[in-house]
């Protein structure tokens, strides 16, 4: 049995339902090019979406959608450098909207947190169970266990893994910089790979965002609010933790947001973008929807409101 304050999560519909915008008049389902023929709409997209996007988000559109995805600063840097040029751009972080990209406009559209997920099939996941909310950190000072995350050169989820261990040191008070002692560079996997690797037996564990072990069906542990990165109560505490990535941006911590742009505006892509920030599939794959989402910044386009 798991201890004190640990509380296992499997695959479940929340109970939340997402905001319906108001309907999109005229638009059809695909876009259709000089041969008769439907164009499709690209997607790049963050890692820790793929799944959602893949298994929810197409079946339920009319318009042939084309998905890739990628760590959120590699999304971002693909297109700065102009070597990607998706329809939809859609990220774990609405700081890479403000740097290095910068659209006219973009919407928040669903939430999530840091969680600790555990194979409570391997000995060093079962000693994550058993220490619980309280005492994860204890093993993996020890030492006995091996955990898995992203680059956080690449990945928002790799620098919100150090924020959450950098904020768990003040938190609990430990003798130890978690965010030095713990992360391992042999142990950094792609973000679409991470939880993969606990079928492969390659990490006891891993620091994930909460879809990804829900979507998975995989047992986690849930972090104090303080440290998870989950609470906009506490955002300017998520803010004291920072990381400097490769382009020189410093981004801080904050409250996990993720956030969708049209780059490339079509009928299709605008019936796309409708489904992917109010489509029930964001619940059912383990995101969170505020009652306040989808939040839109900026010069929307009357297409994408009305």
């Amino acid at each position: 049995m798991a201890g004190d304050g640990l509380r296992t999560r499997r695959r479940s519909v929340l109970s939340a339902t997402a905001v319906a915008l108001s309907g999109v008049a005229g638009c059809s389902g695909t876009l259709q090019g000089p041969d008769g023929q439907s164009v499709p709409v690209s997607m790049l997209a963050a890692g820790s979406l793929n799944n959602a996007l893949e298994n929810g988000l197409r079946p339920s559109v009319a318009a042939t959608v084309q998905i890739e995805a990628h760590g959120s600063a590699e999304v971002a840097r693909l297109i700065a450098a102009g070597q990607k040029d998706p329809d939809i751009v859609s990220v774990a972080d609405i700081a890479l909207f403000d740097s290095p990209l910068q659209p006219a406009w973009f919407a928040e559209f669903a939430t999530n947190s840091i969680v600790i997920a555990y194979n409570p099939n391997t000995e060093g996941g079962q000693q994550l169970a058993d220490a619980g909310t309280e005492s994860w950190y204890q093993p993996l000072l020890n030492g006995d266990i091996t955990i898995g995350r992203t680059d956080p050169d690449l990945d928002p989820l790799g620098y919100r893994a150090l924020f959450m261990l950098e904020l768990a040191t003040a938190h609990y008070g430990t003798d130890a910089n978690l965010r030095d002692a713990i992360p391992r560079t042999e142990q950094i996997y792609p973000e679409t790979q991470l939880i993969s690797q606990f079928e492969t037996g390659s990490v006891d564990a891993a620091i994930a965002y909460r879809n990804m072990a829900v979507e998975r069906g995989y047992d986690y542990i849930d972090l104090p609010a303080e440290i998870d990165l989950s609470d906009p109560s506490y955002t300017d505490t998520y803010e004291s933790a920072t990381y400097e990535l490769p382009s020189g941006k410093i981004v801080s911590g904050g409250l996990i947001s993720y956030a969708v742009t049209i780059r490339n505006q079509s009928p299709a892509a605008v019936d796309v973008f409708t489904e992917h920030i109010t489509g029930e599939y964001l619940n059912e794959f383990g995101f969170v929807v505020p009652d306040d989402y989808p939040r839109f910044t900026g010069n929307v386009p009357d297409e994408v409101t009305n």
